[in-house]
């Protein structure tokens, strides 16, 4: 399916996913799925308020807005605000816009904050994202959600990108556990059309275990970088 007479408006985004989707019908999955999220991003909230606050309380000295506002492509192609807590200097989203993939990973590396390095280490910079899942905006397992102008571009390379809308996009997913940033966008596609595909409580409940795995190796790793001086 090409957009390319498509400018990427949540307009067009919906009524390009109706064209493609309108015959799919939800699994009965996706009700008991809903309700995980609720409840479990729901306890997450209540129980991590004290580091959210302390958190936000933390970039707030530092002399720059809380929170990271950004616009990304949901379920059926509903476009939503997406929350995370700043890690980039000031102004960097005007000056990493236009880029994507590994350059933008590139230089984005150049961007973050001494206090930003540290939140994306042990994924702090995520947690607003969790009331984005009591919304109903995210699920805690899914694809990772895309800014519309290169949804729109994603889809005209591959078209069968449109398949990510079936599903909310995630906190964390199978193509962030097996991939890198670096990867093609159709290596990481596969990884979430097996998601998409074999969802089910048992493989969501893996996943979010691997997650809390994965992110504890990650910031213990940091730790002792940190600790050597490397």
């Amino acid at each position: 399916m090409s957009t390319a007479a498509l400018p990427p408006t949540e307009e067009n985004l919906i009524t390009s996913y109706e064209r493609m989707a309108h015959t799919y019908e939800r699994p009965a999955a996706d009700r008991v799925l809903r309700s995980l999220d609720i409840t479990l991003s729901g306890v997450a909230l209540v129980v991590l308020s004290p580091v959210i606050g302390l958190t936000a309380l933390a970039v707030r000295v530092g002399g720059r807005p809380v929170l990271y506002r950004g616009q990304r492509v949901g379920r059926a192609g509903r476009v939503f605000t997406m929350y995370k807590f700043r890690t980039l200097r000031p102004d960097a989203e005007q000056r990493l816009g236009p880029f994507l993939g590994e350059q933008l990973t590139q230089l984005t590396a150049g961007e973050v904050s001494r206090l930003g390095r540290v939140l994306r280490a042990t994924k702090l910079d995520e947690l607003p994202q969790l009331w984005n899942v009591v919304r109903g905006d995210m699920s805690i397992v899914g694809p990772r959600p895309i800014r519309p102008t290169f949804f729109a571009e994603l889809c005209e390379e591959i078209p069968q990108y449109w398949q990510r809308l079936v599903v909310p996009p995630g906190l964390t997913g199978l193509a962030q556990l097996r991939l890198t940033r670096e990867m093609t966008w159709a290596e990481k596609l596969a990884h979430d059309m097996e998601y998409i595909a074999d969802r089910s409580v048992g493989l969501y409940v893996r996943a979010i275990v691997a997650t809390v795995v994965k992110i504890a190796a990650d910031a213990l790793r940091s730790t002792s970088r940190t600790l050597t001086g490397d």
